[in-house]
Parts: C-alpha cells; structure tokens; sequence
C-alpha cells in the first residue's frame, strides 16, 4: 500500500511529451533514494499525447487529471491546489515538465525548513543562475521582477518563479477564484497574496535551464498580461495607502 507523503508536486502540461520520459524516470530516482512525495499531473488536454505517456509508466505515485482542453497555467494550478487540500497534504510543489526545473534542486524545496510557508527556488539570488537563455529573456525577467518587486512592495526577488513550495494551510486563507491572470501572472499574483497574508517565505537558488525539447509557453501576450496585473495591483496598493494615510491625519 503507498504511504502517503505530505508533498504534493503539481506538474501542468501541455504537449511536453519529449520531456516526461526523462522527468519521470528522474523523479522515480529521487523517490527511490528515500525522498517521498506524490504527483499530480494536469494535463490540458495534449494532442501529443502527454497524459497518455505518463499513464503507461504505471507509477502508484501518480495522479493524472486530464482537461479537456487549453485552460491555462492558472486554472491548472487552481485545480491542483483545491485537490491538494481536499486530500490534506501538507505541502504543494509546484514545477515545469520541461527540463528547466531540476530534481536536485527539487530536493531542496522539499528539504526547506517546514516552518517556511513559501520557498521559492529563484534564479535572482546569490547562488541562482539560467543557463543557456538568451540576453532579452534574462533582461525581461530581471526588469519584470525588480518592476513587481516595487510596485507591490515585496521583498521577493524573483516572484515569478513557477519552481517553489506552498503550505496549503496558508494557501486556504487566500480566495483563488479572485485570482485574474491565467499565464505566468498567476505566480506573482500567488506569491504577493501569501506573503500578504503573513505567509514566513525564503528563496533558494536554483539553475534554470532553458528546454531542449518542445517549445516555451511563453508569450507576448502572457507577457503583457503579467505587466497589466502587477501595474493594476500596484497602482491599487499606492491608492490604498494614501487613502489611509489622508484617514489617519484627519
């Protein structure tokens, strides 16, 4: 019978066929090396076949939910969330299925003091690194995390991170269906709620490696998208503040 692991590790996808096989079989090393957790895969629905080829790999320790069509990062992690406080994990991991996220790195989130609600594993820190990017996508990430770094008055340096760990006690205290954004926004809008919320975080350095396999989800419009929320949240936070500010020297 499988003993059931605190961790939950929510892996969206969305045709990334080329790169299960070996996420699978490296996961299955890490498990097999004493380190427990299960999977919950959310597949939108791949016409590569993704689900399917992680259903044959028989493996106990995997649940897969398959969509029955593109809803999105957002709506995949909401639905990973919801099933990971249902079943009472302790903890949700949330990672990409396309080579960037390492499992030695994995490791270490999984290994994080668990008094730490969020860990983040960031490329922006002392130790972080990407490799084989090109300039205007370390320039974009780099410029967009420091923007909602600001404008959201966090001291998170890379909050658009899609590689951390989340304690699902403190996820419930936050109202996902207020959640606007459905591309990479949802990882700051997540980031920014919990840490509102009072949630005790720290970041990890990770190496994130560019996909050889597939190709990115990213977007100028999930881009875009991003910008508009950190801009609205911003500008919402400022307004807020002043207001209170006129309040309270009244």
């Amino acid at each position: 019978m499988l003993e059931k692991s605190d961790f939950l590790l929510i892996i969206p996808t969305f045709n990334e066929a080329l790169n299960v096989e070996v996420l699978f079989k490296n996961l299955s090393i890490l498990r097999q090396s004493g380190t427990l957790f299960e999977v919950l895969l959310i597949d939108d629905g791949s016409p590569d076949y993704t689900a399917e080829i992680v259903r044959k790999f028989g493996l106990n320790w995997v649940t897969i939910l398959s969509n029955n069509e593109k809803k999105g990062l957002g709506t995949a992690y909401k639905q990973g969330f919801l099933f990971a406080s249902e079943l009472n994990y302790k903890f949700v991991v949330e990672m990409d299925a396309d080579g960037s996220h390492k499992v030695e790195d994995l490791k270490k989130l999984l290994g994080a003091d668990h008094s730490y609600e969020l860990v983040i594993g960031s490329r922006w820190v002392p130790g972080g690194e990407v490799v084989n990017w090109p300039v205007h996508r370390v320039l974009i990430s780099r410029i967009g995390n420091i923007y909602a770094k600001i404008l959201l008055g966090i001291k998170v340096n890379d909050s658009t991170s899609g590689f951390r760990r989340i304690g699902v006690t403190r996820l419930r205290q936050i109202d996902l269906n207020k959640i606007s954004s459905a591309g990479y926004g949802f990882q700051v809008e997540i980031a920014h709620l919990l840490v509102a919320h009072g949630a005790k975080y720290l970041e990890i350095p990770i190496s994130f490696v560019e996909r050889v396999h597939g190709k990115s989800k990213m977007s100028k419009e999930i881009a875009l998208e991003a910008f508009k929320m950190v801009t609205f949240m911003g500008l919402k936070r400022i307004i807020l503040g002043i207001s209170s500010f006129n309040k309270g020297n009244k």
